[in-house]
């Protein structure tokens, strides 16, 4: 078994901002030459998220509604009064989605569905700077 893990870093605008990392992920992939296995993809942070969805404006729409119900931005939060800041809808956010995933790599390229797509999201209330780590396992 091979591994090759490689990290790069993408700028967010913070507020559920959600960026593709397919394109990224798949050259990470690509030039591995793992032919069949497993990619890790995970975010360094605990106010972000690692997933999949069809990456077109009203799929991005509905996660960002969706997110806002189940943990709307306010201050409402104990980690807020903990901490003296307003973020903690962004840790709960982060705490429910995950910060990684993992997917199939086979013939040596990624797997995924027709409209699937990872993304980042990025739950801050402020721009951020972040980390991706890309795991490559296989043969």
């Amino acid at each position: 078994m091979a591994a090759v893990q490689t990290t790069f870093h993408v700028s967010t605008k913070g507020n559920t901002d959600v960026l593709d990392l397919t394109g990224k992920v798949e050259r990470i992939v690509a030039e591995s030459r793992i032919r069949t296995g497993v990619v890790n993809v995970s975010g360094l942070g605990s106010t972000l998220a690692i997933t999949t969805i069809e990456f077109e404006p009203g799929a991005v729409s509905d996660l960002r509604r969706a997110l806002d119900e189940i943990a709307p931005a306010n201050d409402n939060y104990a980690h807020n009064a903990r901490w003296d800041d307003h973020n903690g809808y962004a840790h709960l956010r982060s705490a429910l989605m995950g910060t990684a995933a993992s997917f199939p790599v086979s013939d040596g390229s990624l797997r995924l569905g027709t409209w699937q797509q990872i993304i980042l999201c990025e739950f801050d209330d402020r721009p951020r700077e972040r980390e991706i780590t890309v795991t490559v396992m296989g043969e």
